[in-house]
């Protein structure tokens, strides 16, 4: 069912600068993940399959990638019905600068959204993977009678540190914010986990002008949304919690922040279980996004021979289309459209973007390839981490060695003939 109440703005600007060198050339939204989508895909999906269907993107920084991403893969809506995914980059109508904040990038855009009039306003982040009905949480707001509702999920206090903290009385009215505490306060009733804020917010829009407008003249406001309109709105306004309702289906609440390379590839893994975590196969559900013209993947050579495994095989691993397995092996990875795996080479645990070469005789392990890097024959990456550090310039807390997009890479002096390993 189609909602013609709720306008929904989807923040999608921002650096992500722990994210390098994968948002060297593209926005974070635009960030590839689980092989054939973009980070901003399930915001959007969230949105098509709640009945929401007036949809603002608000980009800032390196959005060609992304802007072309939705122009190709997201033009489906039928304008004539009035209902539209549009994008808009900074306008800078209320001044000469960019987007200062969350709240800020919502207030330089009023002239488009106070023209759509609607009487509620959806705000979502576009960089967040999960699956949400938003119409669930409208129903809530509508219900509670709220000024403004705020999503949340619970995790353990242990992590909350990382995110805004919510404090609710038995009626789920919010009575305190804390923002990203060093100690979070954790939930009455289970005291080992702690409520913390998704980024999104529902608005009655004629209050969120109102306290948009005051944050924009408060010279000592960040103006951020979590930081500073919503803890604002706490004593005087309707503030209510809405507690996360996964789409999802499974036994634990899945909603990931993937705002660091370890968080990244941690969220990719979840994938590729027998019985995945984040279950991309949901009809009910469907994830949409810009399909590639490719062919289907194909996997060539069945024999072994002297040299020990050439054998063209992925277990447990996303392979999109266009890849060809040419007599190598692939387990438990991801493979991006184009990717071409020859013979005689080993990936593990591994993300390969869009037409990444790897060449004969390689291994890689726990490692993210970013597009277009052609991997000399008998490159060995990930498996010495003293070697990784001294060849390679991006590799995370958590060991992930990540090689920039178009990356050159120096090829070996000496090329092992090791056979394919049956596994690490």
């Amino acid at each position: 069912m189609i909602n013609r109440d709720l306008f929904t703005v989807i923040m999608a600007g921002g650096k992500g600068k722990r994210l390098l060198p994968l948002t060297q050339d593209r926005a974070k939204p635009a960030v590839p993940f689980g092989g054939i989508y973009r980070i901003i895909d399930f915001a959007l999906s969230n949105c098509i399959n709640s009945g929401l269907r007036q949809v603002l993107v608000l980009t800032q920084y390196k959005s060609r990638s992304l802007e072309m991403h939705i122009k190709r893969g997201w033009n489906f809506l039928p304008s004539t019905l009035d209902q539209y995914i549009d994008v808009a980059p900074p306008q800078q109508r209320v001044g000469p600068e960019w987007y200062q904040g969350t709240a800020d990038a919502v207030y330089q855009n009023f002239y488009t959204i106070r023209s759509i009039g609607k009487p509620y306003c959806l705000i979502l982040a576009g960089d967040h993977i999960y699956k949400m009905d938003y119409a669930k949480m409208f129903d809530f707001h509508l219900e509670n009678k709220a000024d403004v509702t705020v999503a949340a999920i619970d995790v353990p206090v242990e992590e909350g540190s990382d995110f805004g903290i919510i404090q609710i009385d038995e009626s789920n009215r919010i009575i305190g914010f804390q923002e990203k505490p060093a100690n979070p306060r954790p939930m009455p009733l289970n005291p080992k986990r702690c409520l913390v804020s998704m980024g999104i917010y529902i608005f009655n829009s004629d209050i969120m002008y109102e306290k948009l407008e005051q944050d924009a003249h408060d010279k000592s406001s960040a103006h951020d949304f979590g930081r500073n309109v919503i803890p604002s709105m706490v004593k005087d306004f309707g503030v209510f919690c809405y507690v996360f309702q996964d789409e999802n289906k499974k036994e634990s609440k899945y909603w990931r922040d993937v705002g660091t390379i370890d968080a990244y590839w941690e969220a990719n893994m979840d994938l590729v279980n027998v019985s995945p975590q984040f279950n991309l196969y949901d009809r009910n559900w469907p994830v949409r996004t810009l399909h590639s013209e490719s062919p289907p993947p194909k996997f060539v050579f069945a024999q072994s021979d002297e040299e020990g495994g050439r054998r063209g095989m992925a277990l447990d691993s996303i392979v999109s289309p266009g890849c060809i397995i040419s007599g190598g092996k692939v387990e438990g990875s991801v493979l991006s459209p184009d990717v071409r795996i020859n013979s005689y080479s080993y990936v593990f645990e591994s993300l390969l973007f869009n037409g990444v070469k790897i060449g004969r005789h390689c291994r890689i392990r726990r490692a993210i390839i970013d597009k277009d890097v052609n991997v000399p024959e008998g490159t060995v990456i990930g498996y010495d981490p003293e070697e990784d550090k001294r060849r390679f310039k991006y590799i995370s807390p958590g060991g992930i060695v990540v090689i920039p997009k178009g990356a050159h890479i120096t090829p070996p002096k000496q090329v092992s003939r090791a056979a394919v390993p049956p596994h690490v």
